[in-house]
């Protein structure tokens, strides 16, 4: 989207202490903050990088929002996948436009937006509703109605559902993702792939245990990241970094036969 900000958006405010706050404009609306407030008109109309100052005379930066800020920022019932792995799990489990995905723990739907924003068609179960419900608001709320037309979530508990359809990859993230890994091989398309999200190695462990005959090209991994402070001559890594947060394993199905 491009031009100037319209009511009904998203804006991201960010502060002089680089904090940001992500809100929805509305002409009745404020942003409120310990420094006072911006009536949210002192936005609309106006190109996004344009200062804006509040009632105290704190300045802000008012942007769109990328995808990644609203990961961080978004409401959340379930813990969310974060950007320092959403992008490679996309990656390793090449995730394309038009690529059919079965996906299973949608959560907050993190991982769900990355995939269709990457132009793909997916198909969920989640056990609890109000995460599937929460997934779908979120998806709508930053991808807009289109993106839901590609999004067909559904209550279920995939260790027990009788998987149906045919499917190019496979995307998990619930706590015994090796449970599924026998139940989804009739689905996936010889030559898919799986990824599986798992916080602890012994649940990697059993994910690569649970590819046995017909899977290749097993891969576990894990996403460290290390920003850097930089001020002139200054240079150093930060203090603080997201070390780790999950284990990314990886596979490719070519039948049971093979």
């Amino acid at each position: 989207m491009s031009g100037v900000f319209a009511e009904g958006e998203k804006a991201l405010f960010i502060d002089s202490k680089q904090r940001r706050y992500l809100i929805q404009l509305n002409s009745e609306g404020e942003f409120h903050s310990h420094a006072g407030f911006v009536p949210h008109t002192a936005v609309i109309g106006t190109l996004p990088g344009q200062p804006v100052e509040s009632t105290k005379g704190s300045k802000y930066i008012v942007l769109r929002p990328t995808l990644e800020d609203f990961v961080i920022e978004m409401p959340r019932g379930a813990q969310v996948i974060y950007p320092k792995d959403l992008a490679p799990m996309c990656m390793i489990g090449d995730i394309y436009p038009g690529a059919r995905v079965f996906e299973t723990g949608v959560g907050s739907g993190a991982l769900s937006m990355t995939m269709l924003r990457y132009g793909a068609h997916i198909t969920g179960l989640e056990l609890r509703e109000d995460f599937m419900n929460r997934a779908k608001a979120n998806v709508r709320s930053f991808l807009g109605e289109e993106a839901l037309s590609r999004y067909n979530v559904s209550l279920g508990d995939s260790y027990e559902a009788t998987l149906e359809g045919s499917f190019d990859r496979v995307m998990l993230d619930l706590p015994e993702p090796w449970q599924v890994v026998p139940r989804v091989q009739h689905v996936l398309e010889a030559g898919g792939l799986l990824v599986a999200y798992t916080p602890s190695i012994t649940q990697a462990v059993q994910v690569r245990e649970s590819m046995g005959k017909g899977w290749v090209d097993q891969r576990t991994l894990e996403v460290l990241h290390r920003t850097w402070h930089i001020e002139g001559m200054a240079v150093r890594p930060d203090h603080r970094m997201v070390a780790h947060t999950a284990f990314l394993t990886v596979g490719r199905w070519i039948g049971s036969n093979s």
